[in-house]
């Protein structure tokens, strides 16, 4: 099972390079989501863009929700990032999904950088 996660992972990982080497760094998130959403459609990758998860509080659901960037292949939490570097707070966020989500793995990768800058989290 890990090991397949592992290769997921690294697909993903080669098509948000793939975005960056066409796109380069200094464009808005959102712009990198659309190619994404286009890689991700060509390679026949299933995924949920903005997928919506509730928090629930001692058996109330609480009114303001998140929205994981990509939910690829049911359990892969990809967030996308367009900034000068990763802060402990997008750590913590990224950490945060994969809990809620009840995902395994999460990639955080940031576009903004000359070279792609991603880490995988796993819980």
């Amino acid at each position: 099972m890990q090991h397949y996660r592992e290769k997921d992972t690294y697909k993903i990982i080669g098509i948000c390079m793939e975005v960056h080497r066409n796109l380069g760094p200094g464009l808005l998130e959102v712009v990198y989501k659309d190619a994404l959403e286009l890689e991700f459609k060509e390679n026949n990758i299933p995924f949920e863009r903005e997928k919506e998860y509730s928090i629930e509080y001692k058996g109330t659901i609480l009114p303001h929700k998140f929205y994981a960037d990509f939910i690829i292949d049911e359990d892969i939490v990809l967030e996308v990032k367009a900034i000068k570097e990763f802060s402990n707070e997008h750590i913590a966020q990224i950490l945060n999904y994969i809990k809620l989500s009840d995902s395994e793995v999460g990639l955080l990768v940031n576009f903004q950088t000359k070279s792609l800058q991603y880490k995988r989290y796993i819980l």
